[in-house]
């Protein structure tokens, strides 16, 4: 409780008499034997202070108040950490700099001196100040670097931006030292990667605990197992030391390590093949814990792994359909591979569920996007284009487009998709559009014809099969809708167009 002397100062300061509002923010700055330490309580009467021209309250503000709390208010307390700044205190000009250049506080003039005062900190050795000139001049030169929180202003160019940065990172700043390390990785350099991060990653890997790790830790140690695995680099480390870094990052939830110690558990590749990496046999219970926690992290591969492994005969809980549902996963993921087998695998089960064509033209369009040289093979026999028909430019008149809409729309989907008479006059439009393929079955109507897929290929093919649908949106495409039964349209379609149509070998004759 506060006692006479400072009940008189808290009067004083309401009053609003500027040395009372000064002593009662030093008396909240230290705290006091009637007053509790509170710095949030000390900015607001060092700042009612500092507005009545109180050089010392401004000083104080500058000099005791942290970035982090001064950011809850930077409008109102910029100006006097500016004003420190202007007063020779470097280190009011760095939190200068932090609030002027980290938000949108300031016109141009106040940001250039922000940056002035950075450079200055830096130049008089404050480690925090050299790395943040470093992500600042990295920004303003367009150079990919790793933050937090980026600075958003632009700045003084400045080519020398790992000068600064190194500068950083010999005075100790853990985020510099992990920067420069990312510079070589971000540029393949991948021996100086090691050279820089492998001293780094062991001395982690011997004092410190998962849970103690930062992300930039858990990174480089899952990147120096990776290159000391994989080959890229000459240097070798006792496989003990590597599976050291990969537990250690596993650990902390790094994803990629997940996924490499659930494959080294499974003693295989991604793909299910078998390796000979570590000693005894594969312990499939445990690896999928790892692959299911790097599959939940996001990792397309640990998923596809996952189906690899509840399809393999030797494990004691293989379960095909769990296998198929991990596959589906990875495949909606993105996975290339995992899209080549659900498609493969759609095909060859078409005969039990009829539209599986369709879902294999779907995968299969997937990878074949990816350039997966397999689905596309499969795709020229899965869904083969017919070859163009002559269906003749007097087709599509105006004449026949505004007195016989719903034939020109179908003679317009049949030159697009390259169909057959009959299916250009007998196909459900609406049923027929899956999105990414067109599924020609008239089968129902005419019984010589055969189910296919025709894959959209084009924008242009989406856009008319769009237009061609809404059409048909409110239409009965069958015998009873407006159209009438196939023998009425055949009759129209060569009463309206006679010798536009030039018929294919293999159709069958009417």
């Amino acid at each position: 409780m506060a006692n006479r002397e400072e009940l008189g100062i808290i009067r004083g300061a309401r009053a609003g008499r500027a040395e009372a509002q000064l002593a009662l923010g030093k008396l909240y700055l230290s705290g006091s034997t009637g007053l509790p330490k509170s710095l949030p309580t000390a900015v607001h009467w060092l700042d009612r202070a500092a507005q009545q021209d109180c050089d010392e309250a401004w000083k104080l503000i500058a000099t005791h108040i942290p970035l982090e709390l001064a950011q809850r208010d930077a409008s109102r307390l910029t100006p006097w950490y500016e004003r420190a700044y202007d007063d020779g205190d470097a280190q009011a000009g760095l939190v200068l700099a932090q609030l002027v250049l980290d938000g949108d506080q300031g016109d141009a003039l106040l940001r250039v001196k922000a940056l002035t005062a950075l450079d200055a900190a830096a130049q008089s050795g404050l480690p925090e100040a050299q790395w943040l000139l470093a992500r600042q001049r990295a920004l303003d030169s367009a150079v990919p670097m790793p933050s937090s929180a980026p600075l958003a202003a632009p700045g003084l160019p400045d080519p020398y931006h790992a000068q600064w940065l190194e500068r950083a990172a010999d005075s100790g700043v853990p985020e510099a030292r992990f920067a420069l390390i990312e510079r070589a990785w971000d540029g393949e350099q991948w021996a100086l990667y090691i050279e820089r991060a492998l001293p780094l990653a062991q001395t982690l890997a011997d004092q410190s605990a998962p849970a103690g790790l930062s992300p930039d830790a858990l990174r480089l140690l899952a990147r120096c197992a990776q290159l000391l695995t994989d080959g890229r680099v000459a240097q070798t480390l006792e496989p003990a030391r590597i599976q050291r870094f990969w537990e250690l990052a596993a650990h902390g939830h790094e994803r990629t390590a997940q996924l490499a110690m659930g494959l080294w558990l499974a003693r295989m590749e991604v793909n299910g093949s078998r390796t000979n990496d570590g000693p005894g046999s594969a312990n499939f219970k445990k690896a999928i814990r790892w692959l299911a926690l790097a599959g939940e992290q996001g990792l397309a591969e640990a998923w596809f792994a996952l189906s690899r492994i509840y399809s393999k005969p030797e494990f004691s809980q293989r379960n095909i359909a769990i296998a198929q549902d991990y596959l589906e996963r990875a495949a909606d993921m993105g996975y290339r591979d995992a899209q080549l087998e659900c498609g493969l695998n759609a095909w060859r089960a078409r005969r039990e569920q009829e539209h599986n064509d369709v879902r294999a033209s779907y995968w299969l369009q997937k990878a074949a996007g990816q350039g997966c040289p397999q689905a596309q093979a499969a795709l020229l026999k899965i869904a083969p284009r017919g070859a163009p028909l002559d269906w003749g430019d007097a087709a599509l008149s105006r004449d026949l487009i505004s007195s016989h809409p719903f034939l020109a729309a179908r003679i317009e989907l049949a030159a697009l998709f390259n169909l057959t008479r009959a299916e250009a006059l007998l196909l459900d439009v609406k049923a027929a559009d899956h999105g990414h393929c067109l599924l020609v079955d008239i089968r129902a109507s005419y019984r010589r014809s055969k189910r296919r897929v025709v894959l959209l290929q084009t924008a242009q093919e989406r856009q008319g099969l769009d237009r061609i649908v809404r059409l048909f949106e409110d239409i009965d495409c069958g015998p009873s809708g407006p159209e009438g039964n196939y023998r009425q349209r055949l009759y129209r379609f060569k009463t309206l167009l006679p010798g536009t149509f030039a018929e294919r070998a293999d159709e069958p004759a009417d």
